[in-house]
């Protein structure tokens, strides 16, 4: 008995288990490994939350999202204005847009790239709302179709509606009787 409590001291004691931490060599620990993942998405959760807090922000920064915010009016309503202008004043519309016409071309596709990449991101973002509601809308149908199917099936089991003969006016009062008589029939 002493040998073989021996061998096995060797291979578990001392908090130690020599099958284990050889076979760690080979094949990751699966419960290390979820904690460790664990963790990772912990941090991950940890920096969106810290990306999305509301913080208090000064006159500065909220000028800035002010400022951020006019370049779509300013673009819609220049627009608007230019046919505006263009029919009141065709003279002077025309000359200012002889000196646009001066603007060499590489700063129009500087303009075009700014322009394309500030419209470009936000209709990407709606666009990808608007997949996403999609999908939401997608994925209701088939609860929709078995509410349907169930309305229906009660309107079938429901009994036909009885309808109502109108009231027979009373033959004892004359009165009654001539304003029945005089009545268009419905």
């Amino acid at each position: 008995m002493g040998l073989i409590d021996r061998i096995f001291g060797a291979i578990f004691g001392g908090g130690r288990n020599v099958i284990v931490e050889t076979a760690q060599v080979f094949r990751e620990n699966a419960e290390n490994a979820g904690v460790r993942e664990a963790a990772v998405k912990q941090q991950a959760m940890q920096q969106y939350a810290a990306e999305f807090m509301v913080e208090r922000r000064g006159w500065f920064d909220r000028l800035m999202d002010g400022l951020n915010r006019l370049p779509r009016p300013f673009l819609a309503f220049g627009t608007i204005g230019l046919f505006i202008v263009a029919m009141v004043d065709p003279v002077w519309f025309a000359s200012r847009m002889q000196g646009i016409a001066l603007v060499p071309d590489p700063l129009w596709w500087l303009m075009g790239a700014i322009v394309s990449f500030y419209f470009g991101a936000r209709h990407q973002a709606h666009s990808q709302d608007f997949q996403r509601s999609i999908a939401q809308t997608m994925a209701r149908v088939p609860t929709v179709v078995e509410n349907t199917k169930a309305l229906e099936a009660l309107q079938a089991d429901a009994p036909e509606p009885v309808e109502v003969a109108a009231p027979q006016a009373p033959s004892n009062n004359p009165a009654l009787a001539e304003w029945a008589a005089t009545k268009p029939a419905t």
